[in-house]
């Protein structure tokens, strides 16, 4: 380190190092000299930082979000960079989340060879570890401590306080991503630092919300977005007969032959995730996922032509766009949930049912009863409009309470004289299906961006089924299927 003979370091001359550490030409010197990793053919060598890399550390804020192509090297250096935050300094907590424990295992083993390539006057000396177990290295001397959990362990960071927080591939944590990245970003000390980084999963969930708001002006979250062209290690063969889309990517970002030829054989690997996996632009790489169920560009383009409610009620549960007119019949669907304070929420869709046009829509933790009561009320106030109640799981309770309690007698029933609508396996495709017309053909018949933003994030599952992704809701979305399908059904039978 700076030509200083490794016998003579002590833990004050590591500490006044330290001090240098945010400076990016220092890193990057500290970096070579000092830590190891892994090249693409396996081989050990010094972290010398590529273009990406210097490009992240030149610009990067306190709290920074990273949206990149795959393989560009951040994960390592946001690893490389918190280890030596970590071993220049007391009393630092660094913590790295991964999104799988096999990730996890592997920035952890990344993180180990750092600091068994150390000089061993480090390593015996001011770097000595009192703790070094899977997940976990602790240095006594300076009481500072290096952690990586993954997105799926319970209580991921909780009870901790940390100073360097980086969240791998945010896009892809399983459960309630939003909720795991609260309570981690709860326990970051004030002037602590962030790095979330992902390569794009669609249009929705935790990371595609965290880089809207950090996009936005005045967020205190740097993004950064760093295409697949930026890897000097992605070229191939050239190629001469350029298309007319080539030549404009390459006239406006100095492409090479070497990388369209790259281009196309990702075209031939990944056909339409090419844009997901390589990103090429921030807007398209979200757009490109083949999991989403519906037409993502429409649903964005309508979002884009969305107005305020006019009414709105129950703290904002209650939204109303168009109030019940004289002489027009209404339907309204109940999706019950599960229901209650802890629970999913519970949804109400009142559409109107000749034109089929979404008029209000309730999506509050409500109870079998309260939730009965809700729409009870909401069916009077739309002229005694005819009410459908999904009646798998809790809805056979809210069939029960309209009858028994608030004696409302337009009851949806299906054919058979059953009572409420059944969201089945042979049922749900062709609701769904029916949703996804709807939002191409008649855009306009949905009003409220609640439910467009669970249709962007309602999704094929890795079973085959569809459902919301993880983290998300489709109370709303399920609500409207089972309006439109009853609907459809009701016209039928009139004829």
């Amino acid at each position: 380190m700076n030509g200083r003979d490794e016998d003579q370091w002590r833990l004050d001359d590591l500490l006044e190092y330290g001090k240098a550490i945010d400076q990016p030409e220092k890193i990057f010197d500290v970096a070579r000299q000092l830590l190891r990793v892994r090249d693409r053919e396996g081989m050990e060598q010094p972290l010398a930082a590529n273009t990406v890399q210097k490009q992240f550390e030149r610009r990067r804020g306190r709290h920074n979000i990273v949206l990149k192509a795959r393989q560009m090297g951040i994960t390592t250096w946001v690893a490389a960079r918190f280890f030596l935050k970590t071993i220049t300094a007391c009393g630092v907590m660094t913590v790295q989340v991964a999104h799988t424990r096999e990730a996890a295992e592997g920035i952890f083993r990344m993180v180990q060879r750092f600091w068994e390539c150390l000089p061993e006057k480090l390593r015996l000396g001011p770097l000595r570890r009192s703790r070094a177990n899977v997940g976990q290295m602790r240095f006594a001397a300076l009481d500072s401590e290096f952690r990586v959990f993954s997105a799926s362990d319970i209580g991921a960071g909780r009870g901790l306080t940390m100073q360097n927080l980086h969240c791998s591939e945010l896009s892809r944590w399983t459960g309630d991503a939003a909720e795991t990245l609260a309570g981690l970003r709860a326990a970051l000390a004030p002037g602590g630092e962030l790095v979330m980084e992902s390569t794009p999963n669609g249009a929705y969930g935790c990371f595609y919300e965290e880089w809207g708001r950090a996009a936005a002006d005045g967020s205190e979250v740097v993004p950064h977005f760093f295409p697949w062209w930026m890897e000097d290690a992605y070229v191939s063969a050239s190629v001469t007969d350029f298309t007319e889309e080539e030549q404009a990517l390459a006239r406006t970002h100095g492409l090479s032959a070497r990388q369209i030829g790259f281009r196309r054989s990702l075209e031939a690997s990944y056909h339409g995730l090419r844009s997901q996996e390589f990103a090429e632009d921030p807007e398209t790489c979200f757009k490109a996922t083949g999991d989403c169920c519906f037409e993502a560009e429409a649903i964005e383009a309508r979002l884009a032509e969305l107005d305020s409610p006019m009414e709105t009620r129950r703290g904002g549960a209650l939204q109303i766009w168009l109030p019940p007119l004289a002489g027009r019949e209404y339907l309204l669907a109940v999706d019950t949930a599960g229901g209650g304070s802890d629970g999913d929420f519970a949804a109400v869709q009142v559409i109107d049912l000749e034109s089929g046009m979404q008029c209000a829509e309730l999506q509050q933790r409500l109870r079998a009863l309260d939730l009965a009561k809700a729409a009870a009320a909401l069916g009077r106030e739309y002229n005694g409009a005819t009410i459908a109640v999904e009646r798998n799981n809790h809805g056979s309770g809210v069939l029960a309470y309209l009858d028994n309690s608030e004696h409302y007698a337009k009851v949806y029933a299906t054919p058979d004289g059953n009572a409420g609508w059944l969201t089945s396996a042979g049922s749900k495709p062709g609701m769904v299906s029916r949703m996804g017309a709807l939002l191409v053909e008649s855009p306009g018949m949905f009003l409220s961006r609640r439910l467009l933003a669970e249709c962007r994030t309602f999704i094929t599952q890795p079973g085959g089924g569809t459902g919301a992704a993880s983290g998300a809701h489709d109370d709303c979305l399920m609500a409207m299927a089972i309006a439109q399908a009853v609907r459809a059904e009701m016209i039928v039978r009139r004829r």
